[in-house]
């Protein structure tokens, strides 16, 4: 067996017609992108690497969006719900029961719990009949009822065990993320922190590009595109629904821990608005269909959001609502899958002209 056979066969779980980048050069250049990225922390040190690795968590939360909205049809602004009800669950355990062990621990236990929560407020959206936009807004109004919530939790009585839930304040001194057990533990700060991030963020998109592509996910663009047909075609469409919808909360809640360790701090801002909107920014201007449209727009949006804040500019928002509404005006199908339609086009016109020469100079 060649090399090419080898690369093709590893490759091929990840390939398929519901994503983009099914060629040996987008692989390659997949390679370059991500070794360079193992590098950053390298070249420009651990406090760079460290404002890096909100992006990349971000992007993870922008994935758990891509997949339920992009690929199952489902509009939701309840991300941050699960990524903020994990955040707050990583920070109560890990401070009420503070060491190595029980840190390492509240990692699954707060994505578990977020997974926990999509599952039963998707089972009740969609087994109670909840269609369209109707699930949006629901998920939006759990966002703001949480919100609320927790911004009144300001009182003494507001505490888990030893942690105040502290209302507007939040939760403070939440410790880094921590593997393994007495000595043998590694806490993940700055370029570690980069490093886990990224390798997660990594396993999470191929992952996702795995399910989109293989039998699950052909049920889930079925589901997307006419729900009726699917259930004729035997098809339980709420079930997959449900299921995908609890694989995004998962992510979140992940996407959540990553946040709450990274800052070492959680508040109600994560249930809020404007906070609600930002992933659907995301993966409105990358393309709602393209997982890797989702982690570039992300990444980009975030960090100029970031400069713009860095200068003292008090437009930051303003300007990422005239990048939405370009996006929805000129590339509503989002700009990575217009750039590949270009390039492809580009291809087809310069193949076309090449036939047309060759079939010029023939001779009759």
């Amino acid at each position: 067996m060649g090399l090419g056979e080898r690369f093709d066969r590893l490759v091929d779980p990840f390939e398929g017609p519901n994503t983009f980048g099914n060629t040996r050069t987008f692989w390659v250049g997949f390679a370059l992108v991500f070794a360079l990225l193992v590098g950053y922390p390298i070249g420009f040190g651990s406090y760079a690497a460290s404002s890096a690795a909100l992006y990349l968590l971000y992007a993870i939360l922008a994935l758990s969006l891509s997949v339920v909205w992009g690929y199952t049809g489902i509009l939701s602004f309840g991300q941050v719900v699960f990524f903020g009800i994990a955040g707050y669950t990583f920070g109560i355990v890990s401070l009420n029961l503070t060491s190595a062990v029980t840190t390492m621990l509240a990692l699954p236990l707060a994505v578990g719990l977020a997974t926990l929560a999509a599952f039963v407020l998707g089972y009740f959206m969609f087994y109670g009949e909840v269609r369209d936009v109707y699930v949006t807004i629901l998920t939006l109004v759990v966002a703001i009822v949480l919100n609320t919530f927790m911004a009144q939790t300001a009182g003494a009585e507001w505490s888990v065990g030893s942690v105040a839930l502290g209302g507007f304040n939040g939760i403070p001194a939440i410790p880094n993320l921590t593997f393994g057990v007495g000595s043998a533990a590694i806490t993940l700060d700055g370029s570690s922190f980069y490093w886990f991030t990224l390798a997660a963020l990594l396993a999470v998109y191929l992952g996702l590009r795995a399910l989109v592509n293989g039998r699950f996910g052909y049920a889930m663009v079925a589901a997307r595109e006419d729900a009726d047909r699917t259930e004729m075609l035997g098809y339980d469409v709420r079930r997959i629904k449900l299921l995908v919808f609890s694989l995004g909360g998962a992510l979140a809640g992940f996407s959540g821990v990553l946040y709450a360790s990274w800052g070492n701090y959680i508040s109600p801002s994560v249930f809020g608005i404007t906070f609600a909107s930002i992933p659907v920014v995301w993966v409105t201007v990358g393309g709602r269909r393209s997982l890797l449209g989702a982690v570039i727009a992300t990444v980009a949006i975030e960090w100029f959001r970031q400069q713009l804040s860095v200068t003292g500019s008090q437009y930051a928002m303003v300007v990422v609502g005239v990048v939405l509404l370009v996006a929805i005006l000129f590339v509503p199908e989002g700009i990575v899958p217009r750039a590949r339609e270009t390039v492809v086009a580009v291809r087809e016109r310069a193949q076309r002209t090449s036939d047309s020469d060759t079939m010029e100079g023939t001779p009759e």
